[in-house]
């Protein structure tokens, strides 16, 4: 075991914390769940990385298409594109060219973004604890968490942008006038006012904190329990269970990562059907 990992034998409430804690700048620590003063530097790079990759790969199938020999890679990307078109297109028929890109966009980004809880929970914060030990720092106070979506500030920013585009969706199709009248007419007519503004609210701020709030919780909760399994190896006796459990949860996990991104487009492209209706159909 190497000695990143010595806080699992002889402190675990360290070991776990030292894993949950985000790379700031400054070592600053948010002041709440949600901080957005506070600039995560790990959850930064490692987005930042997969987008790049992501958007690498796309430009680089993209400028060598071959429809009659297909490599393996665009066969993937193609059924990825199909598979999303068909939901757009069941969920949401009347969508104009930019929500294909946009659910695709979120469905592969968010995808990535949680593959990372598939790479050995010591193994980023090790690597990075050894190059900070390098350059004089200590390993113990220098903080990486590998998946951006155990962050509430990566999902709530990417739920409050599935929100700005319900907005403006909804201000497209219904204009400004027809969008206010659903606060005030939605549900219980005009006599119920007061009442239809406070429900009508409530409906459309629930939207982006369940997206987030699914997300972040899903991919958190995964990660915790991978950290519960590490603690497993405190010694020779305990490694077959260890194995054991990390390998069933790892099973396990390769439907939750994929079904978490599906869900959170799924719900983008629902959400983004609905605000395209006319004010008559809400």
């Amino acid at each position: 075991m190497s000695e990143s990992s010595a806080p699992a034998i002889s402190n675990p409430v360290e070991y776990i914390q030292h894993h949950l804690g985000n790379m700031t700048l400054d070592g600053e620590r948010p002041a709440s769940l949600v901080d957005f003063s506070v600039f995560f530097v790990d959850t930064f790079l490692v987005s930042l990385i997969l987008a790049m990759l992501f958007g690498f790969v796309a430009w680089r199938v993209g400028k060598n298409l071959d429809a009659d020999n297909p490599t393996g890679l665009q066969n993937v990307l193609e059924t990825v594109v199909e598979f999303v078109n068909q939901q757009v297109k069941d969920i949401f028929p009347t969508a104009d060219k930019w929500i294909g890109p946009l659910a695709i966009t979120i469905f592969v980004w968010v995808l990535l973004m949680n593959a990372m809880d598939f790479l050995p929970v010591d193994l980023l914060p090790s690597l990075v604890s050894g190059i900070a030990a390098v350059f004089g720092f200590d390993p113990h106070q220098v903080h990486f968490k590998a998946v951006p979506t155990t962050n509430l500030d990566t999902t709530f920013a990417l739920a409050l942008l599935v929100f700005g585009l319900i907005i403006f969706y909804n201000i497209k199709n219904k204009g400004f006038i027809g969008y206010m009248k659903v606060f005030l007419f939605h549900p219980f007519g005009k006599f119920l006012i007061p009442v239809n503004i406070i429900m009508t609210t409530i409906e459309e701020v629930a939207k982006p904190i369940s997206l987030g709030l699914r997300l972040f919780g899903n991919m958190f909760a995964g990660e915790l329990l991978f950290l519960l399994i590490a603690l497993l190896a405190f010694s020779v006796w305990a490694m077959p269970a260890q194995v054991a459990l990390g390998t069933l949860w790892g099973i396990f996990h390769m439907l939750v990562v994929p079904l978490q991104a599906f869900i959170f487009m799924l719900l983008t492209i629902v959400y983004l059907g609905l605000a395209s209706q006319g004010a008559d159909e809400h």
